[in-house]
């Protein structure tokens, strides 16, 4: 059984996380306030200290602690460290993400600190955007100075500021965060103060207004946490943890594609390079904007290069490469090159030798994303270090790096996927479009989808959005912005299998977003498109084509292609609405049935995120 300390953004997400579960939880919050729905989590409400918290992990047989409450709540992080202590139970410590400590910000270790820092300054007039359970420590401040307070709108907050004497003419109610630059233009202060609260707290936001109107921000470094804590900064690494940690809370376990394991592996490679040190993890961030950490196998030099490894964990997925050593050497070279990174294939990657994949002709097979990742990776490495490189390199505008990625065994792998037929020789592809590998085991993916649809059904969703994996959700959420994310189900390769679930689930409404890769398939009649089953059907589609009228050098065409996403280009304008209607008319003639009682819409997506339907 786990227990979420939560009431905070980090909070919400564990509660999504845990819910995707096969098992109950518990979710505590210190007030009754936080509107939230819980699927599986037994909600508990009340402060506690370490003695009721360890009666409740006794009772309730509490197997590992979420501690996802406020940075600044103190008091509550140092009765967990107690309790985990006492009990012997691991802490996973759901953190914010926090931008580095900009030194024309006047940073602040309490609020004593603070006081003094302002008289220092010179400081008179304050807006404090602290909150309202700050104005006990500001009180020596504010009863000398014109102080004013933006609080929640609350009777609990109202009932604070009373109790401290605050006068109720200088206070204000938080709206969002742009009446923070409102409230700086009407009162004019001198400065503001607001605590180190991360970007969920909207720091960034504040420090911003501030900034245009040349305002002086005071901030308050957040506390320290216990280092016993195990840190993780997003709900993929959540889920990570909680795997790692509680193996049997999931039924699936997640993994990490082979593009997120040699970003890892190239980034771990040019720090050691740069640092001459042994590298044990790496930090790298997903597309979506979360931190995650992988640990680093090896880690070797070879001159001007250095090399780590990183072995790849599908998690439950039936990944040929799963348990494979990704491997990264980077070079550093003084000398310029046409662009500032280069991409190598070593032993085991690939080579591409077809058009159509989006990769160069004889380039190395690392699909864009992955190479993306590594630049972005990289680059803020080179800054970070420009100092050192800059002494190793004479200069920093020459400095090239060359990244070679290999797999060894790549080459026997490649043989059990369709690399071969895709032009692809040589060895394996470094791919993933999220960073993260979600398994595809039949039974238990099935599962999966059938408790995440219930659990969107459980907080009242009326419309289901099912879509194939992260790019095409991704394109989905901004077309649904209003919609929670449980609204949001993967149906992986499972199209039948999930529109089954939904009808059986009642749901009113389902919205169903394809990539042409699984639309070629599902219009032919293969409600389950995973590649091992089913491959792009070049008559088909040139059947469809003479349907669509398509001129017969068109059809033709359709031959010569390598993947589903080429009919993109290779049609012409002018057709493309009667070909891709009809693709779509063909995809509802096999998925309709299956939702009897409900309305089913089928959305076509481009490469782009442009939506046919």
């Amino acid at each position: 059984m786990i227990l979420i300390l939560g009431g905070t953004t980090e909070g919400r997400a564990a509660v999504r996380i845990a819910d995707e579960g096969s098992a109950p939880y518990y979710y505590s919050t210190k007030g009754t306030l936080q509107e939230i729905d819980c699927a599986h989590g037994i909600r508990l409400t009340g402060g506690m200290d370490a003695a009721s918290m360890e009666t409740c992990c006794h009772e309730n047989n509490i197997r590992l602690l979420i501690d996802a409450a406020h940075p600044f709540a103190s008091a509550l992080h140092q009765t967990v460290a107690e309790v985990s202590t006492a009990l012997q139970l691991p802490v996973i410590r759901y953190e914010r993400r926090y931008p580095p400590r900009d030194n024309d910000l006047i940073w602040c270790d309490d609020y004593n600190d603070a006081i003094h820092k302002l008289s220092e300054q010179g400081i008179r007039r304050l807006l404090a955007l602290t909150g309202v359970n700050t104005i006990a420590p500001l009180r020596p401040w504010w009863e000398k100075y014109p102080t004013w307070f933006r609080i929640l709108e609350r009777e609990e907050s109202l009932a604070t500021a009373t109790r401290q004497r605050f006068p109720s003419d200088r206070l204000f109610f938080y709206h969002d965060e742009d009446d923070a630059g409102e409230l700086m233009d009407q009162l004019q202060p001198d400065a503001i103060i607001t605590k180190e609260s991360g970007n969920s707290g909207y720091f960034n936001e504040k420090v911003k207004a501030a900034r245009m109107r040349s305002i002086p921000v005071f901030v308050i470094k957040r506390p320290p946490l216990p280092e016993t804590f195990h840190f993780v900064y997003g709900e993929d690494g959540l889920r990570k943890q909680i795997e790692r940690l509680l193996p049997e809370f999931f039924p699936l376990h997640h993994g990490y594609t082979t593009g997120a394991c040699a970003t890892a592996a190239a980034k771990a490679a040019l720090i050691a390079l740069l640092k001459k040190e042994e590298q044990t993890q790496s930090s790298i961030t997903l597309p979506s904007g979360e931190l995650i950490t992988l640990p680093v196998a090896e880690t070797e030099w070879e001159g001007d290069s250095a090399i780590c490894s990183v072995i790849k964990d599908a998690g439950d997925d039936p990944d040929v490469t799963n348990g494979s050593k990704i491997v990264a050497k980077v070079t550093l070279s003084k000398e310029p090159a046409s662009t500032p990174i280069r991409f190598v294939a070593g032993p085991g990657v690939g080579t591409v030798t077809l058009p159509g994949l989006g990769l160069e002709v004889g380039g190395p097979a690392i699909n864009a994303t992955p190479r993306k990742m590594i630049t972005e990776e990289l680059t803020s490495v080179l800054e970070e270090y420009r100092h050192s490189i800059s002494h190793n390199t004479k200069t920093t505008e020459a400095c090239t790096l060359t990244v070679t990625i290999s797999v060894p065994g790549g080459e026997e792998l490649a043989t059990r996927t369709f690399n071969p037929k895709l032009g692809i020789v040589g060895g394996i592809s470094i791919i993933g479009t999220s960073g993260i590998v979600r398994p595809f085991s039949t039974d238990a993916f099935i599962a999966s989808i059938r408790k995440e649809t219930e659990v969107a059904k459980a907080i009242g969703c009326t419309t289901l959005i099912i879509n194939s994996g992260a790019k095409s959700e991704r394109y989905l959420k901004a077309r649904y912005p209003e919609l929670p994310p449980q609204a949001f189900v993967h149906y992986g390769n499972f199209i039948g299998e999930t529109l089954k679930i939904a009808s059986l689930l009642d749901f009113p409404q389902v919205v169903m977003g394809i990539m042409i890769g699984k639309a070629v398939k599902l219009a032919e009649g293969f409600l389950d498109t995973h590649s091992k089953k089913v491959v792009m059907n070049k008559d088909f589609l040139k059947d469809l084509a003479h349907q669509a009228c398509c001129a017969e050098d068109t059809i033709q065409k359709i031959d010569t292609i390598t993947l589903a996403r080429e009919l993109w280009q290779l049609l012409p304008a002018e057709k493309q609405e009667a070909f891709f209607n009809l693709l779509l008319k063909r995809c509802h003639e096999h998925c309709t049935p299956l939702l009897p009682k409900g309305e089913l819409s089928i959305l076509l997506i481009t490469e782009e995120g442009i939506i046919w339907k």
